[in-house]
């Protein structure tokens, strides 16, 4: 079963991945609840994910989804996280006690492929950082903490949660 005595899973990837489609997909399949980190930020603050980059810069969105990720105690679960999340040895080792840790691992054209809106979507980059260069920077970073590792580049996401379903009860 998972890894996790809490029985919570979480989703780690790109923008554009699926972790929070495929994450309520998956907590009906598994008959979990189901948190989305990007949602709790934006209803804690009042603000949108990309009002906060525009107010604050990157590093302060990432200060806040830190924050928001080690206040998370719940217990079955499935977590979708914000793609920076990583970028917080805290939250992860956080999130390594709490859950098993799925990336959900997409090519690079495909994500461009999938995501249409990246000025306005809240994605914490630095200045002058191009999409190519954060996804590389991030690529790292998925691996590093994946328990498992999906191809999501194809698939329903009732496919994809099959998959998911079946690695965590093998």
């Amino acid at each position: 079963m998972m890894a996790s005595d809490l029985g919570n899973l979480t989703l780690i990837g790109m923008p554009g991945a699926g972790k929070s489609t495929l994450g309520v997909v998956l907590a009906k399949r598994l008959s979990l609840g189901f948190v989305d980190t990007d949602v709790l930020i934006q209803v804690n603050r009042g603000k949108a994910l990309q009002q906060i980059l525009d107010e604050a810069g990157y590093l302060e969105l990432r200060r806040i989804e830190e924050e928001e990720i080690l206040r998370l105690q719940v217990e079955r679960h499935v977590i979708a996280t914000g793609g920076s999340a990583v970028y917080s040895a805290a939250a992860m080792a956080h999130l390594q006690r709490l859950s098993t840790i799925v990336f959900l691992d997409v090519a690079f054209d495909e994500i461009c492929r999938r995501i249409h809106n990246f000025d306005s979507r809240g994605i914490a980059c630095a200045p002058g950082q191009s999409f190519a260069e954060l996804y590389q920077e991030r690529l790292l970073l998925y691996r590093r903490y994946a328990e498992i590792t999906i191809d999501a580049n194809r698939g329903g996401q009732e496919e994809l949660a099959e998959r998911i379903a079946d690695q965590l009860l093998a």
